[in-house]
């Protein structure tokens, strides 16, 4: 059983990989400082508390298990924190991730996936967008999801550390089990705040404008269910494992979905009315974001399973009994 280090291992996405990981013969270690995430999605897995700021922690850590691998999710990803606080999501995303590296070296460690995301391509020249498509962030998180694939690709070069770079779109829904889910310290994903308001945890959700050039007027983007995302990060891993060269890979499902059409969707499945209150764009939000996949199909065997019903499906039954 492969000792596989997952960094960032509590939080949303890190915890359904770990589940995957452990279902399917993986070992995974998680390691998390809880800033962000929930030990409870955890439960029963080995679990190490710490930050990767922490060299003395790291180096614990790989003297302590075999880590074959290492999985890196602990970045900050709030678009609006990164403009108001840069610091913060350069400290943590970009040096604490050098430092992560250096540790890794330092024990021979030498296979690494890493968790990147569709904001390294900024506004999109064109749709759907495929790896090879320009990267030009326009906000300080995708900038430092650039800066780190850059460094990755220097230190394959210089070190011989293989990579798997995964550049996701919009990650959604919760695990079939309805055990571990979407739960944000701040919640700015449009799918949970639109079911939050059928809890009545919130009173309505708003559109961020209505006058965009695509059919009924809103935003366009792609949401993957997070089992899905998974699934792709453990296929990715078995690759980098079995001797793959360094790759970038986008996760998307290809298909692109409305604001106004997930609202539509949520009141399906849960039969029940969103409120909800039209307002003006957000600064910097394409029109539409859609994923080429094709690339992600061939080398990792991604095929998506649950389509935007199903996600919501499982997201909805998580928001009405969250767990943590």
């Amino acid at each position: 059983m492969k000792d596989i280090l997952v960094v960032g291992g509590a939080g949303y996405i890190g915890s359904h990989v770990v589940l995957d990981l452990k279902n399917n013969g993986y070992n995974p270690i998680i390691f998390d400082n809880l800033s962000e995430g929930h030990k409870e999605a955890v439960t029963g897995n080995e679990f190490v508390l710490g930050d990767i700021i922490n060299t003395n922690a790291l180096n614990n850590v790989f003297k302590k298990y075999k880590i074959e691998a290492v999985m890196h999710f602990s970045a900050f990803a709030y678009v609006g924190e990164s403009v108001e606080n840069p610091e913060k999501y350069y400290q943590n995303n970009v040096s604490a991730t050098i430092n992560l590296l250096s540790s890794m070296l330092k024990y021979n460690i030498k296979k690494f996936i890493f968790s990147s995301s569709c904001a390294t391509y900024g506004i999109p020249e064109y749709i759907p967008i495929d790896e090879k498509h320009p990267q030009k962030p326009i906000n300080p998180y995708g900038n430092t999801k650039l800066i780190v694939e850059n460094i990755l690709k220097d230190y394959s070069n210089a070190y011989n550390l293989k990579y798997i770079a995964l550049r996701y779109f919009n990650a959604a829904g919760a695990h079939p089990n309805a055990q571990i889910g979407e739960s944000h310290r701040i919640e700015t994903h449009l799918i949970p705040l639109v079911l939050k308001t059928l809890t009545k945890e919130k009173e309505s959700v708003s559109i961020l404008g209505t006058d965009y050039n695509t059919p009924d007027g809103t935003c366009i983007r792609d949401y993957i269910h997070v089992c899905d995302l998974a699934r792709a990060h453990r296929n990715a891993l078995e690759l980098i494992l079995s001797g793959s060269d360094s790759i970038n890979l986008n996760l998307g499902t290809g298909v692109g979905v409305s604001v106004q059409e997930i609202i539509s969707v949520c009141e399906k499945v849960t039969g029940l009315k969103v409120p909800v209150i039209k307002a003006g764009r957000r600064t910097g939000d394409p029109p539409s974001l859609v994923a080429a996949n094709d690339y992600a199909k061939k080398i990792i065997n991604f095929n998506p399973e649950f389509d935007i019903c199903e996600t919501i499906k499982t997201a909805w039954e998580w928001e009405k009994n969250k767990k943590y």
